[in-house]
């Protein structure tokens, strides 16, 4: 029985309301279903933000033409180990789909292979898709570069956003021996988001307003800038991410993207970036050892986490039984299924 205040899902009942709210807004059945599909992983992955309330965010912008709801991916091979893929300024999940069609396979074939996607959009949560590639057995690593929101350290203009990046190493059995999904700012974006929804103030540390000075009120963090993860280096993480996910596949830089939040602006053209690597091939059949070993010393020490441990067991609960989600939520994605 859910909480006052909440619905309880089933992912299966999640993924049916966000497809029909994203073909009421407009996009075909093959883009609603590949961003459905994605929603519905976000709250299996406890990533609660980037499911059903990102829903409405996605509706708009069909809507408004930021995203083009019927757009058709096209991939194309122009090196042995390197697929390129034009989102055509639609979805990022359907041309992801499309990429990793021809990415797995490929790099079985070569040992590492990369996809490169430009004129896309937000991907969601980030971690998943390098996830899929590790059910497949690869090793992977991806990237996805966003609207500038984070400003160097020591400057005030934003230059990078919040550019995550993930690793993903399989465990040979359809699961992950280890997930890392990390942004360059101390927070996501849409964690702040969040808190703009419900009124509450964000935590000290976590942004600046437009002069530069700290903040807790959201919607002044959202005008202003994130604060990077660690000073200098956080930034560079969403500088090297900036580097694949933007200039290497010839997308948007995140300082000229449109926001990924709201009508203003045309297709924000940004860009992914994945690499996937056959490891077994690499490490002379090594790698399934190493990894294990790796992750043992690491959850053999009390307190201490794997990266990745957290989504697993909240994907085994998700799939054991339906999920709460926010009420206001889940009647607006209705309303909005018509």
């Amino acid at each position: 029985m859910a909480a006052a205040g909440t619905v309880a899902m089933t992912l299966v009942e999640i993924e049916d309301l966000a497809f029909r709210a994203l073909g009421n807004a407009g996009a075909n059945g093959v883009n609603a279903r590949s961003v459905a599909r994605s929603s519905a992983a976000a709250h299996a992955d406890g990533v609660a933000s980037h499911g059903l309330p990102y829903v409405p965010i996605y509706c708009e912008h069909v809507r408004c033409g930021k995203v083009n709801g019927d757009a058709v991916p096209a991939v194309d091979r122009p090196k042995p180990a390197a697929l390129v893929a034009d989102a055509g300024n639609g979805f990022a999940h359907p041309a992801i789909d499309a990429g990793f069609d021809r990415l797995v396979p490929l790099a079985k074939e070569q040992g590492i292979a990369c996809l490169a996607i430009r004129n896309s959009y937000n991907c969601g949560v980030l971690g998943w898709h390098p996830f899929r590639l590790a059910q497949q057995g690869l090793l992977a690593i991806g990237f996805t570069n966003a609207p500038a929101s984070i400003a160097p350290a020591g400057g005030a203009r934003k230059v990078v956003g919040t550019n995550p990046f993930a690793v993903a190493a399989p465990d040979g059995q359809g699961e992950a021996h280890v997930l890392i999904d990390q942004s360059a700012s101390i927070v996501a974006r849409s964690e702040i988001m969040q808190f703009a929804r419900r009124g509450e103030a964000i935590p000290e540390g976590w942004a600046l307003d437009g002069d530069g000075k700290p903040t807790t009120d959201p919607e002044v963090a959202l005008k202003g800038t994130m604060l990077p993860s660690g000073g200098y280096k956080g930034f560079g993480v969403g500088l090297m991410v900036e580097l694949f996910a933007a200039a290497a596949v010839g997308a948007t830089l995140g300082i000229d993207a449109s926001p990924f939040a709201g009508p203003v602006g045309g297709p924000p053209a940004t860009g992914q970036f994945f690499v996937a690597v056959d490891a077994d091939t690499t490490s002379g059949g090594a790698f399934a050892g190493r990894v294990a070993d790796l992750v043992a010393a690491i959850a053999e020490q009390p307190g201490a986490r794997v990266h990745g441990a957290g989504r697993k067991a909240a994907r085994a609960r998700a799939a054991a039984g339906p999920i709460e989600i926010d009420r206001v939520i889940v009647e607006k994605v209705r309303w909005l299924a018509g």
